[in-house]
């Protein structure tokens, strides 16, 4: 039988799947959030606070160099509005 071809984009995320059990997803819960932008400032690049005092997810995604910002957001969250999803 023939198999399919994978592209270096298909293959990276392969990867991450094989090592991980698949990429990381940012979870917040809007109805406990608050704003506080704890997590803005350990991770300026994924979280956001704008003017309109509304949590921005700028990169629900992030990569695993990233992992460790994030658990720190989870765990310096004053409502517990953030966790990460494995998918």
């Amino acid at each position: 039988p023939a198999t399919a071809k994978v592209g270096p984009a298909e293959q990276d995320c392969q990867d991450r799947r094989d090592h991980r059990g698949g990429p990381t997803r940012i979870v917040v819960d809007f109805d406990l959030c608050e704003s506080n932008a704890v997590c803005m400032q350990i991770a300026p690049d994924i979280f956001e606070v704008r003017d309109d005092d509304f949590l921005y997810i700028l990169n629900e995604t992030p990569g695993e160099d990233d992992r460790a910002r994030v658990e720190e957001c989870v765990q310096r969250c004053p409502k517990q509005a953030i966790s990460v999803a494995d998918n």
